[in-house]
């Protein structure tokens, strides 16, 4: 090989590796929380290093989200390739099955791909949104189709639904930290998209939107709080200044810092709040459950609840958490750790087969579920939306749908 060869192959190289640390950085953390010097570290070269290969950060950003979507498609492709050419159609469910087993392959091999894509794109450049937009659709629509083929019943929206739900079980991947096999997490996960995707969408009779708040919060400070979930919600949390939350409740920005002593303090107490939210569910399963199947059904439905009542939980379950150091974040991720293990508690009573880090494994993917589906803008108006949830979270942990 020329040395001129060998210096291409190198700098290629470099690049694959900036663009796998930088995927897994924007997962776990989120855009705006990774710097260009964190993709250095994490590669092994220096910051002024990355810029041999890339304009800036938003740069990076593009060539990783389009690489996980281009992974996407392989993977697609190669699951609906015919393996016969006399084939003229293949059996029923084969190409569900097919594609449902390299999608989880994916999800195992390359944790991040699933995920980027979807809630990083917002920071991309307009023409690369449009073009991650674009490819995205033609998946999604691929995907639908063969569900189709399987349950012709379904309309395209519904398998929408179901194809949006099996992305978030293969993205859960990403958004806990319990180890187990590469081949046991392939066979749940590939066990959980497959009840996923034999849900029945607006099987339940629809429930009416959950009503907001109808009083104005007495005190300032919630107020405040107030007014910052539902920024935080819809902007990001970096996205959001103090001179906005001042604004949203009418007062001067540097007012706030009366009754907060920084904006990161705000965001951790509106993730305070979901926390306190949530633990009244457990509690009220926990008091009122029948059995095991009643008391999970009642935390799937007082979760899906939260989620949907207020911003609170979508803040607190988003990658904007990485802006929390310190006690605050041991303290969130304790509320969180805490919430899983009644639901793994829970779960293994339903399945006493289930070791607890496969348990944790399931759990993590039902709420994953729940969570991505709430802030998915193309299914969120849906009118059965919150009976959908419920049952799409209880196929992930094989429990029999009842009234949560």
């Amino acid at each position: 090989m020329s040395t001129q060869a060998t210096t291409a192959a190198r700098g290629s190289d470099r690049r694959a590796q900036l663009v796998a640390a930088a995927t897994t950085l924007f997962a776990e953390r989120g855009y705006e929380s990774v710097s260009v010097e964190d993709v250095a570290a994490a590669a092994g070269v220096t910051g002024p290093g990355v810029y041999r290969h890339f304009e800036d950060k938003q740069a990076l950003l593009a060539e990783v989200v389009l690489a996980g979507v281009g992974h996407l498609e392989q993977r697609s492709a190669a699951a609906l390739a015919p393996t016969d050419p006399d084939q003229v159609a293949a059996p029923a469910g084969g190409e569900v099955t097919a594609l449902l087993a390299e999608l989880v392959a994916l999800a195992v091999a390359r944790p991040a791909a699933a995920v980027v894509w979807r809630w990083t794109g917002g920071h991309l450049a307009p023409a690369d949104q449009r073009e991650v937009a674009r490819r995205a659709h033609a998946l999604l629509t691929t995907w639908g189709d063969v569900v189709r083929v399987q349950r012709p019943e379904l309309s395209a929206a519904d398998a929408e639904l179901l194809c949006w739900a099996v992305m978030s079980v293969l993205g859960s991947t990403t958004v806990h930290r319990t180890r187990i096999g590469s081949a046991r997490a392939r066979d749940l996960l590939r066990a959980a998209g497959g009840r996923v995707l034999g849900v029945q969408p607006g099987a339940a009779a629809p429930t009416p939107p959950l009503p907001a708040p109808a009083w104005t919060p007495g005190s300032r400070r919630e107020q405040i709080l107030e007014a910052s979930s539902r920024l935080f919600a819809e902007r990001g949390y970096h996205a959001v200044g103090i001179d906005d939350i001042g604004a949203a409740v009418g007062i001067a920005g540097p007012s706030v810092y009366r009754h907060f002593p920084s904006k990161v303090s705000v965001l951790v107490a509106v993730c305070q709040r979901a926390a306190e939210r949530l633990a009244l569910g457990v509690l009220d399963a926990l008091r009122v459950g029948r059995d095991a199947h009643d008391v999970l059904r009642r935390l799937v439905g007082s979760y899906v609840d939260a989620l949907l009542v207020s911003p609170d939980l979508r803040v607190g379950m988003s990658t904007d958490r990485a802006a929390v150091t310190g006690a605050d974040r041991e303290g969130l991720r304790r509320n969180q750790r805490e919430l899983v293990a009644h639901w793994v508690w829970a779960l293994r009573e339903v399945h006493p087969e289930l070791a607890a880090a496969d348990a944790a494994v399931l759990v993590h993917a039902g709420l994953t579920v729940a969570n991505d589906l709430a802030r998915t803008r193309s299914v969120a108006g849906r009118p059965g939306l919150r009976a959908e949830l419920v049952a799409l979270v209880l196929a992930v942990l094989d429990v029999p749908s009842a009234q949560a």
